[in-house]
């Protein structure tokens, strides 16, 4: 091992900061006096080792591939799994849907069951809000030719919307089933009670006149009666909401406040006649 003296390691050490210096500053003054230089330079470093990355690459590709078609066939099987159980789950329903089609049919055979004949409808564009006499109630725009009477049953996408009350050459006017003038006889499905659905002018008309001892149960769903033929039965309502005030309230099926095309179906009912159907009375004469 060399050793130095004192007088010469001083001196080294002296003049280290100086030669780091200088190079550094002769390093910058090459790269700004030939920056194609340096520009050469990376880009020839950059085509040594273009084709190792790809060597590299390829095989990382094909396994990150590999590594997504296993869990596609990961998920493919669970699905698969799914579908397994969900056609099981159909073809027991098949099963019960074939077993009750058939006891229907027995039945109906035994009662000498008569089909209803099919219900004929014509569809109107709502054009306005007018309420007129009533609070909630929509003006239907008629084709000439077509023919409604009062008391035909409009109906919306999902459910029962009103029934007609005043018809026109080429108009009609709907009475909401929320108008407080609408009242309408109803089944709940869940106990078959009978009850009156009536309009309050809100969102939700109300149940009333339930039987004693059966109130309306909070989701069940309710149907139209065939009470008095003004309604067929069966017509989807709504579903029992009960108010924080406690009053059975009905949740519609219908959107009363997006109505833009209503249904007008004549089941043929003679609940509700015109009245120039009715039968008056002849005036006496005064004596």
């Amino acid at each position: 091992m060399i050793r130095l003296s004192i007088p010469l390691r001083q001196a080294l050490s002296r003049l280290t900061m100086p030669v780091l210096i200088a190079a550094a500053f002769g390093t910058m003054l090459l790269g700004k006096a030939d920056t194609v230089l340096v520009e050469r330079g990376r880009m020839a470093l950059a085509d040594t080792l273009a084709p190792i990355y790809a060597v590299v690459a390829e095989p990382m590709g094909a396994l990150r591939d590999a590594v997504q078609d296993l869990r596609y066939l990961a998920s493919m099987r669970a699905e698969n799994l799914r579908l397994r159980e969900e056609n099981e789950r159909l073809h027991r329903w098949q099963a019960a849907a074939l077993a009750m089609e058939a006891e229907n049919g027995l039945l109906r055979r035994q009662l000498h069951y008569m089909p209803e004949a099919q219900a004929s409808f014509h569809t109107a564009r709502v054009v306005a809000d007018a309420g007129g006499t009533y609070a909630r109630a929509v003006l239907l725009s008629v084709n000439p030719g077509v023919s409604l009477r009062k008391g035909q049953v409009a109906l919306d996408e999902r459910g029962l919307a009103g029934r007609v009350t005043e018809v026109g050459n080429r108009s009609a006017r709907v009475l909401l089933v929320t108008d407080m003038n609408s009242r309408i006889p109803v089944v709940l499905e869940g106990s078959r009670s009978r009850a009156m659905l009536a309009g309050t002018n809100g969102q939700r008309p109300r149940l009333q006149h339930w039987p004693e001892g059966q109130p309306p149960q909070n989701g069940e769903r309710v149907v139209t009666s065939a009470e008095a033929g003004v309604f067929p039965a069966g017509l989807p309502v709504g579903v029992v909401r009960w108010s924080e005030g406690g009053a059975p309230e009905v949740e519609l099926y219908a959107r009363l406040d997006k109505l833009d095309l209503l249904r007008i179906f004549d089941f043929g009912l003679t609940g509700i006649l015109p009245p120039e159907a009715v039968a008056r009375p002849e005036p006496r004469p005064r004596r």
